[in-house]
Formats: structure tokens, C-alpha cells, sequence
């Protein structure tokens, strides 16, 4: 199932992607995206309050129906023996907290693979019906054009980058959906760490980017 994450008429694709937050209708790659940029971006929170208390009060007007075999359900909620998490130690200021408990580790832990020359990757293994990564690029580092057959959804964790759509530094989301023709380039002065969702694979367009398609699109 892909997320679409074009909103109403005049909104911006970001609010379309906290509400369907607030609603608790994303993958956990996307969830720990967008709970991470609310860590990073108090300016966010009240607009997902705000739709939170939206879906409150439309509660109160929903009809109870009784509830089937209620103390049948009931014992069977209190016999559950409750899941106790193993506690984790994270040394990286760079990742929020959700982001470290989806990845499972800190960022000295990961294993980082060159996708590009000065472009690290890594990639989350089976966590989401989307694809998700890590990526590393090094400052000032052009990347090559390419386009989605779905959108690209992209947290900035350190540094940032500009594309034709703007400029993103930490704690931004930056949405690139399948129309977009773009080609991010990283600020000159700090590397860039952004964590990525995407929902189809990306192309690489341009003579130069359809060449390094055929030689790394399917590598990890």
C-alpha cells in the first residue's frame, strides 16, 4: 500500500504526512520519520494536536455499541504477561530517539555501504511495506538527477541540502512525489545524514545517471 501524501487544495504535502500520522495510519518506517521531526520541530506538534483533538471530539458524537463477550476479552488482556523491552544505551546525539528505537542502534553501530562515490548507505531490512535508509552523502556532494514512480519522503539528521523545491536542514522533511525531477545537493560546509522512505525505486536520469542505474541501482 503506498501513502499518498498530496493534501487538500493549497495544503502542503507535510500536513498531509502529520495527519496521517495523527491518525496512525503510517508504516513504522514513516511513524518513526514523523515522530522523530516532532522531537526536532516543536512547531509541528501543535498541528498534529490540534488534529488529534479534531478526531476527539468527532469520538464523542460516534454511537457505543456493546461490547461482545466483554469479560471473556477482559481476562484475556489481564492474563497477557507483559513484553519487557531489553534496555538500550545510544550514544549518538544525531538520531531522535524514535529513529534509534526503530533502527535498534545507535549511529556508531551501523554498517555503511558506498551506494555513490561519497554517498554511504544503509539500508533497513524488513521493517515496512516501503524501503528505508540511512544515507550518508558527503558535503557539497551533487547528487545525480533522478525521479520516483512513488513519493520519497527524507528527514534531515545533520548538515542539509538544497533542491529545486528549497532548502532542508536538521529536524525538516523534504517530499519528493513521482513528478519530481531533482537533483539535491548537499551544503558545502557538514556532511549530510538524512533517514529516507521511499514506497517505489528512484531513477536516475541523464545520460551520466542512467550509466551508474545500470552499474549500482540493484546493489545494496
Amino acid at each position: 500500500m503506498k501513502h499518498k501524501l498530496h493534501g487538500p487544495d493549497g495544503a502542503r504535502p507535510v500536513d498531509a504526512l502529520l495527519a496521517a500520522y495523527s491518525a496512525g495510519t503510517l508504516d513504522p518506517s514513516l511513524h518513526a520519520l514523523v515522530a522523530s521531526h516532532l522531537l526536532m520541530k516543536p512547531d509541528s506538534r501543535d498541528f498534529v494536536r490540534a488534529l488529534e483533538n479534531l478526531a476527539a471530539e468527532e469520538l464523542d458524537h460516534v454511537k457505543p455499541e456493546a461490547l461482545s463477550r466483554r469479560e471473556e476479552r477482559l481476562a484475556a488482556i489481564f492474563d497477557q504477561e507483559p513484553v519487557r523491552q531489553p534496555a538500550r544505551s545510544y550514544g549518538s546525539s544525531i538520531l531522535p530517539a524514535p529513529l534509534q528505537h526503530y533502527l535498534g542502534q545507535d549511529l556508531e553501530a551501523i554498517r555503511w555501504r558506498t551506494k555513490l562515490p561519497g554517498v554511504k548507505e544503509f539500508r533497513v531490512e524488513g521493517k515496512g511495506r516501503g524501503e528505508a535508509s540511512l544515507l550518508w552523502v558527503r558535503a557539497g556532494r551533487r547528487m545525480p538527477s533522478h525521479t520516483h514512480e512513488g513519493s520519497e519522503v527524507t528527514l534531515v539528521l545533520k548538515g542539509g541540502f538544497s533542491d529545486i523545491t528549497g532548502h532542508y536542514a536538521r529536524g525538516d522533511i523534504a517530499i519528493a512525489e513521482s513528478d519530481l525531477d531533482h537533483k539535491p545537493m548537499t551544503d558545502a560546509n557538514e556532511d549530510c545524514i538524512c533517514f529516507a522512505v521511499t514506497d517505489a525505486p528512484l531513477h536516475l536520469t541523464g545520460p551520466f545517471g542512467r550509466l551508474l542505474d545500470r552499474f549500482f541501482g540493484d546493489h545494496h
